[in-house]
């Protein structure tokens, strides 16, 4: 054996050469793939030890028992035409827009629901203060599930007519959050072009928060963009308020993107990536 070679080996054992110690990470806002396989061998693979899925009742019912990890199960509501955006697929087997709350409050007593999102309000035309959807914030509240809506803009080819922009405003949320003060919100996208909006409902309101997905994802922000917008965050106090999200981008570069910003501390990032969401997704 030559001498570099034992070099090499003494200098992985000793950790000089070992590979970067893995992050942990808990990913609050994932839809479903047909290629179920696929996608959980991917999480795994950027370190994902739990997370949150929000997808059709049937498509998100194949991920139960496939994977170490801890799937998280939400409810999507309410689906245009029946329909989840962008895929298209019909949400309920009835293909109905809204499920019922009797048939709701049976799934949460057999522990087939955790969470309310992703809320599709704005996907539907409505606000998320629409009293349409106080029955469902009322069980949230109820079962001390939270809730997390989308907030901000959407892609191209979404297939919802009645999806308006102005919806996606987080001060609408003001209503809703005098109604249920007890509810456990998070804002998703981190509010996007409303980060502001979404900063001063967060600074308010002690139990809601916010996930960095789709702010974060540098194929559709800049990087720099992201920056100036968790600075804001940041500085208004939010470090224990912000969750790590990928909404199914490619997860290798959204954790990157976090990764590499400069103004976050060690702390800071263990924080995001899951400590924050495991006291908010944690039951009082």
């Amino acid at each position: 054996m030559s001498n570099i070679l034992c070099f090499l080996i003494l200098a992985f054992f000793s950790g000089i050469l070992s590979p970067e110690k893995e992050r942990k990470v808990f990913d609050v806002h994932i839809h479903g793939s047909k290629n179920v396989t696929a996608q959980l061998s991917e999480l795994e693979g950027a370190g994902v030890y739990k997370a949150a899925l929000s997808t059709s009742w049937d498509l998100q019912n194949t991920f139960r028992g496939k994977s170490k990890i801890r799937i998280l199960y939400g409810l999507m509501l309410p689906c245009p035409n029946g329909k989840v955006p962008y895929s298209l697929q019909p949400c309920y087997e009835t293909g109905q827009d809204w499920p019922s709350p009797a048939w709701i409050e049976s799934r949460i007593k057999t522990g087939e629901i955790d969470y309310f999102g992703e809320v599709l309000s704005q996907y539907y035309g409505i606000s998320a203060s629409d009293s349409l959807l106080f029955p469902y914030y009322a069980l949230a509240e109820k079962y001390d599930l939270p809730v997390g809506i989308h907030m901000g803009g959407a892609g191209p080819g979404h297939g919802s007519p009645a999806f308006r922009m102005e919806l996606g405003n987080p001060q609408l949320l003001k209503q809703m959050l005098g109604r249920f003060p007890d509810l456990r919100l998070w804002i998703m996208h981190g509010g996007d072009q409303f980060y502001r909006e979404a900063i001063s409902i967060m600074q308010t309101h002690r139990n809601v928060y916010a996930d960095l997905s789709v702010i974060s994802n540098p194929d559709i922000i800049p990087g720099e963009k992201f920056r100036v917008l968790m600075k804001a965050f940041i500085d208004a106090g939010l470090e224990d308020k912000l969750m790590f999200g990928s909404d199914n981008g490619d997860i290798a570069k959204v954790i990157s993107s976090v990764e590499s910003l400069e103004l976050l501390s060690e702390a800071q990032k263990k924080k995001i990536f899951y400590a924050n969401a495991e006291r908010f997704f944690k039951k009082r």
